[in-house]
């Protein structure tokens, strides 16, 4: 038994095919290194498939990933490589021989009706199976009793941030259903386009973002697994055309207006702070494909684009202002930033300070609380390969470790790009407040909601 009760049927490892793919050692850019090796994974689940010929049991679905498979890795060529720290410079590199990827057909034996769809570890993490650090891309094919499946499509985030991670479950379905990638839509693995300046330099506003995470700065481990829990919810789209009509701008932003006031109003219940001290953050993650000079040459880019923008007031300034208020401020944090010089300054930080294990500084927990959130867009998000379209394709990351910030990951969900399903990842204080939310908003993720 692995994965939580998942047994695992067979693993076996499948090659790129085209012959003239030349092995190569790929260094990564600068931005990749803020990501420090973390295994990231799209779990995409899917009801029993409708009939339609004999390819529609489970062990068609296994046929389909080991005929597609080996074309597949021949535009995502590093999938089939191997992750590995260069002993001399400390660096991460993937090295592209060939080594294959690995393919796991494993069996749940229950049904999907029977996890527990509302938190993590009884659902999504509850079918994923562990694999090798070194290993660039684990997929793994789960049955389930009742018919539906699981694609788990597993990396690290040293590939690529998490529209990378929706990008190749769209790519996947565009080949299996028309026998190719588009030439010009294919992935762009060229990482070089993230170069330092000849004299690296970086302001104190960049040097304040980032900190070298050594295991002294720690939060002790049994505070983070007492303090923070994981959830999955729902939240309509009327609920959130509701909020966007009370704040303007978009749906994101309208939801980061509600969620920066339940956190303000957690916060002001503290008894621990003085009310000078009464302050919290949110960060959001902006990715650099949408923002930069450079877009044209980052469509498709496989790799990291990342960087967070901060917004930062008192507890008693959220809680007064009406929800149209803090989302001005949502939109004053994320659009105010100049984004191009922060991304090479970002690239010149990492210059000067690799290698090394460097973190956003506002994750670790030090000073006023801090929620994150994540929403991933860039690419639309396609999962139907010829059995129907996932009920849900949600990002997990492997282990938070001891990151002591809220993070609130956003997806939309598949086949109702009006509807929002959100990972929380958050303090147990705040689970209780979205839980008894007056305004009924985050609803328990079930399986009846995901048609499972």
């Amino acid at each position: 038994m692995e994965g939580c009760g998942v047994r695992v049927v067979s693993r076996r490892l499948f090659k790129a095919s085209a012959p003239s793919m030349e092995p190569h050692v790929m260094a990564v850019s600068n931005l990749d290194l803020f990501s420090n090796l973390v295994q990231l994974s799209m779990v995409c689940v899917y009801p029993k498939p409708k009939p339609s010929g004999a390819g529609d049991t489970f062990q068609g679905i296994v046929a389909t990933f080991e005929t597609h498979l080996p074309a597949y890795l021949n535009y995502f060529f590093p999938l089939a490589g191997r992750i590995l720290v260069d002993p001399i410079s400390g660096l991460p590199e993937i090295h592209c021989y060939n080594q294959g990827a690995e393919l796991i057909v494993a069996d749940a034996g229950v049904e999907l009706q029977v996890l527990d769809w509302g938190l993590t570890e009884g659902s999504v993490r509850a079918i994923m199976v562990p694999y090798a650090a070194e290993v660039a891309l684990s997929v793994q094919l789960v049955s389930f009793s009742c018919g539906g499946f699981a694609v788990v499509w597993a990396t690290n985030n040293l590939i690529g941030d998490g529209n990378v991670m929706v990008m190749m479950v769209r790519m996947w379905s565009e080949l299996v259903r028309m026998g190719s990638i588009s030439k010009d839509g294919g992935p762009n693995h060229d990482r070089s386009v993230f170069r330092p300046r000849e004299r690296p330099w970086y302001g104190p506003a960049v040097a304040k973002m980032f900190t070298r995470w050594e295991q002294e700065q720690e939060v002790n481990a049994l505070t983070v697994e007492e303090s923070f829990v994981e959830r999955l919810y729902y939240v309509e789209a009327r609920d959130i055309a509701m909020l966007r009509g009370k704040s303007g701008g978009t749906r994101v932003q309208a939801l980061s207006a509600y969620l920066w006031k339940l956190l303000a109003g957690m916060v002001a219940k503290s008894k621990l702070l003085s009310e000078g001290e009464k302050r919290c953050r949110m960060i959001w993650w902006v990715d650099g494909r949408r923002c930069l000079r450079l877009s044209p040459s980052l469509r498709n880019y496989v790799g990291c684009v990342t960087a967070y923008a901060l917004g930062e007031a008192a507890a008693a300034t959220v809680l007064s202002a009406p929800l149209a208020g803090v989302a001005d401020m949502v939109r004053e944090a994320i659009t105010t930033v100049d984004y191009e010089e922060l991304y090479q300054q970002m690239v010149d930080y990492m210059e000067v300070h690799k290698p090394g294990r460097y973190y956003e500084a506002a994750t670790v927990g030090l000073g006023g609380a801090t929620l994150g959130q994540t929403y991933w867009s860039s690419f639309p998000n396609d999962s139907d390969f010829g059995f129907g379209q996932a009920g849900l394709a949600m990002l997990v990351h492997g282990c938070l470790g001891r990151m002591c910030m809220g993070l609130m990951c956003i997806a939309a969900k598949p086949g109702d790009p009006e509807t929002f399903i959100l990972s929380a990842y958050v303090w147990r204080r705040m689970a209780a407040a979205l839980d008894s939310d007056e305004q009924g908003i985050f609803k328990p993720l079930t399986a009846e909601y995901l048609g499972l």
